[in-house]
């Protein structure tokens, strides 16, 4: 069953006709605050056949109709039409397309259509029922609903779980049983006072035995070849279940080699996760760069100002020359050359077997001072008439250093390249970690979403068995109560004088009418009881199954942890009454029993890796969201309804959460049909149909197919 289309007039801000097809699988709708996307979601719970108006964000009928603006008339009616592809039958109606429709008054007064009859609510509830779509709205998660599922208290989670795991229609049977029921017990209060009534008459009735007698032959010879029908039913039916238990063994050996492999992909992810020592590596290295690129600068502007310092000094040198071309030479005292150079190899040593580049600079400033002062004094000496060695040696001295600067540079440089190799080498082994978890995780996706749908395939077997031993039950009591027809039959067969038949016939048929009441009521009782087993059953079952996919999805979104529902005990004292006079039937006698019934409930019980929390109170707004999406992820995956609407569920996702996100939708998105209103740009990536919701400045909204780029800047 798919979800083809909807229709919405007059409703809320849709003052015309709008129509969305659905032709994929995920459907997003988008659009600015304000425009009325979430409307579209709340049409479809209208026509669904929700009867909160608070919950459609209104409170009464009326507010649900389009009020009208400036520029167009109020709407007097709003209509919500819900168009299903039925082709494979999964609705009992024999149409290729089922239609579902609403319409709502002005007065409060609301109409139900199915494929344009006009029906009752009641009807359009067992008609969803039959496909597992029920009234708590499981599959429609509104705008700020996301946990509803956490605030609710353990009776209404149950009645969640029993609506998501297609229990409604049992509880529909259990009701009409029940209903049939007290109809069975008016009806025997009924037949004891007609049988009061005739009580008189009842001796003559005795000497009618003899040709009641007469009726037996009749009556065995049908149960014969009923007994005989029956016989070839059951052969059929060990028949069928033989068959379908050799089916089973595939499905079941994939199932069990599937668990393992997933098992194996969790331990790589565990693995891969510890990458800490890696990252602080990584961390280490790039802080050792940017100290050698930032010794390498500082040599760079040192290296920068010497050379500046060398063309200054070779400049004043050239023009010293020009100056004392034609000037007598003055000797200089060798003690004093001397002198000068052991200062000037003593600074040296000791920047040379430094690496403080503010030493170096000091060593250079002192010897720039000495050589100074050696030429202030000789040029006093000599009377400013000479070019001494002095003014060669701060040039040669200014070389040396920037030789010595230039090695220290080379090797800073060296030491950078060796440094970034490294830094390229551990970047590129964790981002081929990263690359490997990610593949990791989109297999393990791929292998859950197997594994779901084998679960599927072997719990459809399973109800083919129930169908087939229900089947077999029910040519049983089909046997049993062909005998009370049978006998009913029989007293017709009587054929006495017209004036004594009908007091007997009265007698007879008040005794066999009781009997009969009787047995139909026993029937029933073992009806309900059956039902209450099979609920029962069903539900601790279903809540198993929600219990593996919850705690698979919760590890998931939050990287570990543990989350698990248990079910509650409620109490509840029940007191049931049978007010009838039975004492003249073999088994039955008046009755009152009081008892007490403890109903089950569900509770829910997290614990958050890292973090010593443990209960839903204690969660935060973002993992309160988390949870509730694993929570109804896991319930969809078990059960998958036919379409399913989330209205920005993924808000208070962060990128790497909405990452998961979407490739938990697209996952889902194979069991079941969605619809998604949201403003995130990775949950519209996935989408294959974008709609946008825009409304103009006439206040009514319209919905536009869109690009996936254009849908960026419509949800803006």
């Amino acid at each position: 069953m798919r979800l083809k289309r909807l229709e919405l007039f007059g409703f809320k801000s849709f003052g015309k006709k709008a129509v969305l097809e659905f032709t994929s699988q995920i459907t997003s709708v988008v659009g600015p605050n304000g425009s009325g996307k979430s409307n579209v979601a709340e049409g479809i719970r209208f026509v669904l056949g929700e009867q909160s108006m608070k919950s459609m964000r209104g409170k009464r009928g009326e507010d649900l109709i389009f009020n009208g603006s400036q520029s167009t008339s109020r709407a007097n009616r709003a209509n919500v039409t819900i168009v299903f592809d039925n082709s494979k039958r999964e609705f009992p109606l024999d149409f290729h397309e089922v239609s579902i429709a609403r319409e709502v008054y002005r007065d409060g007064t609301n109409q139900y259509f199915i494929n344009g009859s006009q029906v009752r609510l009641k009807d359009v509830f067992e008609l969803l029922a039959s496909v597992h779509i029920g009234a708590s709205g499981h599959h429609m998660i509104s705008q700020g609903e996301a946990d509803r599922i956490l605030n609710a208290n353990p009776k209404e989670r149950r009645e969640m779980l029993e609506d998501a795991l297609g229990l409604k229609v049992y509880q529909y049977k259990r009701a009409e049983s029940e209903r049939r029921l007290e109809k069975t017990e008016q009806n025997m209060k009924e037949a004891e006072a007609l049988r009061r009534e005739i009580a008189p008459h009842l001796r003559f009735l005795k000497k009618q035995v003899e040709k009641i007698n007469e009726g037996r032959e009749l009556r065995e010879r049908l149960i014969g070849l009923y007994r005989v029908y029956l016989k070839r039913e059951e052969i059929y039916c060990e028949f069928k279940t033989s068959d379908i238990a050799d089916r089973k063994h595939v499905p079941a050996s994939e199932l069990a080699d599937l668990n393992l492999k997933i098992e194996h992909a969790r331990n790589e992810l565990a693995k891969e996760s510890a990458g800490d020592e890696k990252s602080q590596r990584l961390l280490d290295v790039e802080s050792k760069l940017r100290g050698a690129r930032a010794r390498h600068d500082e040599l760079s502007r040192t290296l920068g100002r010497v050379e500046g310092m060398i063309e200054f000094e070779e400049k004043q040198l050239r023009k010293k020359q020009e100056s004392f071309a034609h000037q007598e030479d003055v000797p200089i005292r060798l003690g004093d050359v001397e002198g000068l150079q052991s200062t000037i190899e003593q600074e040296l040593a000791n920047a040379n077997d430094s690496d403080d580049i503010g030493y170096i600079k000091g060593a250079l400033g002192r010897i720039k001072d000495a050589v100074r002062g050696f030429i202030a004094h000789h040029k006093a000496e000599a009377g400013q008439k000479t070019l001494t060695d002095a003014d060669y040696l701060e040039v040669h001295v200014l070389r040396e250093e920037k030789g010595k600067v230039d090695e220290a540079l080379r090797g800073v440089a060296e030491e950078s390249k060796v440094m970034e190799a490294e830094y390229q080498a551990v970047k590129s082994e964790i981002d081929q970690e990263k690359e490997h978890s990610r593949d990791t995780e989109r297999a393990l996706f791929e292998m859950m979403s197997r594994r779901g749908e084998l679960q599927a395939t072997l719990d459809r077997m399973r109800n083919e068995e129930e169908n087939l031993a229900r089947e077999s039950r029910r040519l049983e009591e089909e046997l049993n109560e062909a005998g009370i027809l049978l006998g009913r039959a029989v007293l017709d067969f009587s054929n006495v004088q017209v004036s004594v038949e009908e007091v007997r016939g009265e007698s007879r048929d008040a005794q066999e009418t009781r009997r009969r009441e009787i047995e139909r009521g026993k029937i029933r009782l073992e009806d309900i009881g059956e039902l209450n087993v099979k609920l029962d059953t069903e539900f601790k079952s279903g809540v198993k199954k929600i219990n593996h996919q919850f705690g698979d999805f919760f590890r998931l979104m939050f990287g570990g942890g543990v989350a698990e529902l248990f079910i509650v005990k409620i109490e509840k004292r029940k007191r049931r009454d049978t007010d009838l006079d039975l004492s003249d039937v073999p088994g039955d006698e008046d009755s009152e029993e009081e008892e007490e019934n403890d109903e089950e409930g569900i509770d829910i019980a997290v614990s958050l890796p890292h973090k010593k929390i443990k209960g839903l109170q204690m969660l935060s707004g973002g993992e309160r969201a988390l949870t509730s999406i694993a929570l109804l992820f896991a319930i969809s995956q078990v059960n998958p309804p036919p379409f399913m609407v989330l209205d920005e569920t993924d808000a208070a996702l962060d990128e790497a959460n909405s990452r998961k996100y979407g490739d938990m939708i697209e996952n889902l998105a194979k069991l079941s049909q969605l619809m998604v209103i949201t403003h995130n740009r990775e949950t519209m990536s996935r989408a294959g149909v974008l709609y946008g919701v825009t409304m103009g400045t006439d206040a009514v909204s319209k919905v536009l197919s869109i690009a996936f780029e254009e849908a960026q800047e419509v949800a803006k």
